[in-house]
């Protein structure tokens, strides 16, 4: 479990969570007045579930918490009320509402969250359909039980964006993060970029045990050789010296989409870019071209600027080399 923050001065440590995640619970406080600060148009609440999007976290559950206090406590029509403006918000970002399970519990009394609740007999239970078949409970658990494993690419080439670097007295150098793609094992001669520093890996721990290898999905520590604290940052990746390794982009084509800025966003504007778990300036050097957001279908060739709404083919140039 990563417990990300919530409050908007830590979003770099959110993004950082997120992108390690497999699925997202998002926790919406059901109180007067609490759930619509979230959803409004600069609330967290939008925030996080969009960036658990960008961040490639395909599964969702909704947990509308805080049912023991709105009015009157434990209310049908709030909860549904939740349901019905986070579903179109969701949807509106990428995710299938029907697939998404949204479970009424009160975290402070237990309701709903390991067995089902007295205080709700009107919830009859969440069910989700995809394409890998249906799920159903009562309960916040269930709906954790019910996550499906994604499937894990151990056959591509080794990835492990780093999420901290420790060190660790009589160890030495301790690198920390999940394995993306590929696999990582003792002996594995390491290179980082893009600061393109090269080493062999001397063993691989998972909640303190050493682990033969990592694979895709696993939060491990790793113990190099010969590399400083200092020489290694969050936002490095790893990669095998051996097996197609990762280089820094000096530049790269990106689309994006903007969903709400002031104003007007033309070549030049240079916004910070959270990438896995970098956070690095990005200029925006060349607006290409517009294209339609959901076809992704040009619809003009080098506009002047971009506004909210619309999503743009852009040159990116990192303020460093970014991998």
């Amino acid at each position: 479990i990563i417990d990300a923050p919530g409050h908007r001065d830590f979003i770099k440590n959110m993004i950082t969570g997120t992108s390690q995640a497999d699925c997202a619970v998002l926790i919406v406080a059901a109180g007067t007045g609490e759930f619509e600060a979230g959803i409004s148009k600069n609330g967290q609440t939008r925030e996080h579930a969009l960036l658990a999007f960008t961040l490639g976290v395909k599964q969702l559950i909704v947990g509308v918490n805080k049912m023991d206090s709105t009015e009157p406590p434990y209310s049908e029509p709030r909860f549904e009320e939740i349901k019905k403006e986070v579903s179109s918000y969701i949807k509106k970002i990428g995710y299938n509402p029907a697939a998404v399970a949204f479970v009424p519990i009160s975290g402070w009394h237990g309701d709903n969250m390991l067995e089902p609740s007295t205080k709700m007999p009107w919830f009859k239970g969440w069910n989700v359909e995809r394409k890998e078949g249906k799920a159903e409970g009562k309960c916040l658990i269930e709906a954790l039980d019910a996550i499906l494993p994604p499937a894990r690419p151990t056959d591509k080439p080794l990835r492990l964006p780093l999420q901290d670097v420790y060190k660790i007295g009589g160890i030495g150098t301790v690198p920390v993060g999940r394995v993306e793609t590929g696999v990582l094992k003792p002996g594995t001669i390491v290179v980082f970029a893009p600061a393109n520093i090269t080493t062999e890996v001397k063993s691989v721990e998972m909640h303190h045990e050493a682990l033969q290898e990592a694979v895709p999905g696993d939060n491990v520590g790793f113990n190099v050789k010969n590399v400083s604290v200092k020489e290694l940052r969050r936002g490095y990746v790893a990669g095998d010296s051996k097996n197609n390794p990762p280089r820094g982009a000096a530049d790269f084509i990106a689309q994006v989409i903007v969903l709400n800025h002031p104003g007007q966003i033309s070549n030049g504007y240079t916004p910070v870019l959270d990438c896995h778990t970098a956070h690095i300036a990005c200029k925006f050097a060349e607006i290409k071209e517009k294209v339609d957001r959901r076809t992704g279908k040009s619809t003009e060739d080098n506009p002047k600027s971009i506004k909210s709404g619309d999503a743009a083919i852009v040159n990116l140039v990192p303020s460093k080399p970014l991998c």
